[in-house]
């Protein structure tokens, strides 16, 4: 493991009114530690798991908006401060690995076409041969997962599930198997699916009722819902169909 602690450096926050400080997590969190080299931060969308994973991945040296520390393209979207108020504790200090951020994976795509087009040297090499506008979404990822990913290095994942099947979710937690068991690779992963966070011994951090506690695997809402669902599927889609229809006064 390398990454061990994640400190907000509250006395240098100008104010707590504002966002990314204001968010419910954020505003409570004080330190953060990685006890696992799997870690998931799972949450409802807007409770702040994306927000801290892309500070922290800013904070290493990483593009805010998806790569690796030489990647230096730009994306409107990333607008938050919260890592020039982080400090992140390291044994030892690592910079090498990639922050995937599965929204700007397109502006990603077309910045490595660019790069291509201006460079020499085989840009794609590192990202299984040929354009990831060429390849399938799904593919895309699982390109960048086999080729790009490798030993010693950190990698930060923004639901890395948005393009990835069952299958190619099954296939990314191999591939992250096999980085780590040797315990030269680490991994945070923001996500909602409950086949990613099903990954043995890894550490869950849930980010919703406004701050940030471990979790069980069997007691977040994604594995008790997605378990409830697959047993109850008639019953629990005739419940909720009539409920709209009683809502809408359908007769």
């Amino acid at each position: 493991m390398f990454l061990k602690n994640v400190t907000i450096l509250r006395d240098q926050i100008p104010s707590f009114k504002q966002y990314p400080f204001s968010i419910p997590v954020i505003f409570k969190l004080k330190k953060l530690s990685f006890k696992q080299s799997v870690t998931f931060f799972v949450g409802e969308n807007g409770s702040g798991k994306s927000t801290l994973i892309e500070a922290i991945a800013a904070q290493i040296g990483f593009n805010k908006a998806g790569g690796s520390t030489q990647n230096r393209f730009e994306e409107e979207h990333t607008v938050s401060t919260l890592h020039n108020y982080l400090r992140l504790s390291w044994l030892p200090k690592v910079t090498n690995g990639f922050f995937l951020r599965a929204e700007t994976f397109y502006q990603f795509a077309s910045y490595l076409d660019q790069l291509q087009r201006e460079n020499p040297d085989d840009i794609f090499a590192s990202y299984g041969g040929i354009s990831l506008h060429e390849q399938s979404h799904g593919e895309s990822f699982l390109s960048l997962f086999k080729n790009r990913f490798g030993k010693k290095g950190i990698y930060l994942l923004d639901e890395p599930e948005a393009a990835l099947s069952p299958a190619r979710q099954l296939a990314l937690l191999k591939i992250i198997h096999d980085l780590e068991k040797e315990g030269q690779s680490q991994f945070i992963i923001a996500t909602h699916s409950p086949i990613l966070l099903g990954y043995p011994n890894a550490e869950i951090f849930n980010f919703d009722d406004g701050e940030i506690k471990k979790i069980n695997y069997e007691d977040t809402d994604h594995y008790q819902i997605t378990k409830y669902f697959l047993e109850n599927r008639e019953g629990l889609l005739h419940h909720l169909f009539r409920e709209e229809e009683e809502e809408g006064g359908v007769n």
